[in-house]
């Protein structure tokens, strides 16, 4: 198959125009008419992914996070993101980002899944499909009420998490949950609103945290990876089903932090 084939199977799961405004998904760096043979899978197109790419042999990267945010005027090894492209070229490697399309056609719906909510509904509307909302993360209600540390604990086991961070009390009973992977701190407003009582996201900082909490609005940060991690395997298993002659590589788990 050639990169645009693939591409077009991508985009029947999750078209582009599905995308944030301020968002770049699409093929950032790459040869449309490219022969693929090998799609590395990972959550960012950093170094030491471009690398582990290459060291597969890969033909296409395929990633979550965008690695071209902003317009470039340069491309060249004084900038991380231009020696980053130069890589890429250089290994002939493409490469692919879905990132909010895939948020609002798949991430929010296998989340709100893993935590085995019911009775979901868009989170944040970000765009109009034939009158149908679309958008980030999902509101429902859990399988049964529980505290926030229990409900803590089923986040770390379905996510694969070993520390999550909680505002508000842990023993505070809950049941109609919000869940939006990734960065969360812009729809604490609208879990407010849809009426949840808990939060599952990341990348929630101290003044957001205690003023959701404050707000009758518990808040269970597993980090931005934490959540969104899962977008590797089932991507992988997507490409492995929908394509023939591939092979699909996915990068094993690894936290871009460390506690110490």
């Amino acid at each position: 198959m050639v990169c645009r084939e693939v591409i077009e199977i991508l985009e029947e799961h999750s078209p582009g125009r599905f995308a944030c405004t301020w968002d770049n998904v699409g093929l950032l760096v790459g040869d449309f008419e490219q022969e693929v043979t090998t799609i590395y899978i990972a959550l960012d197109a950093t170094d030491e992914t471009i690398g582990e790419a290459a060291a597969a042999g890969a033909d296409l990267l395929l990633t979550h996070h965008p690695l071209i945010f902003q317009g470039l005027k340069k491309v060249n090894t004084a900038d991380f993101t231009g020696r980053r492209v130069l890589a890429l070229i250089k290994n002939n490697i493409s490469c692919y980002a879905m990132h909010t399309n895939f948020d609002v056609k798949g991430m929010a719906e296998l989340a709100a899944g893993r935590m085995g909510l019911t009775d979901c509904k868009v989170l944040d509307v970000t765009y109009w499909d034939l009158q149908e909302p679309s958008g980030i993360g999902k509101v429902g209600e859990l399988p049964c009420e529980m505290t926030v540390a229990d409900c803590a604990g089923k986040v770390k086991e379905v996510f694969g998490v070993g520390l999550v961070k909680i505002y508000g009390r842990p023993d505070q009973k809950v049941q109609r949950a919000a869940i939006c992977p990734g960065s969360g701190k812009s729809v604490i407003g609208k879990a407010v609103e849809a009426g949840a009582q808990v939060l599952i996201t990341g990348d929630i900082g101290h003044h957001e945290g205690i003023d959701a909490a404050a707000q009758g609005l518990a808040i269970i940060d597993a980090g931005h990876y934490g959540v969104e991690k899962m977008f590797i395997p089932y991507l992988k298993e997507f490409l492995e089903t929908h394509t023939t002659g591939i092979q699909v590589i996915a990068q094993p788990v690894r936290q871009p932090f460390t506690y110490q």
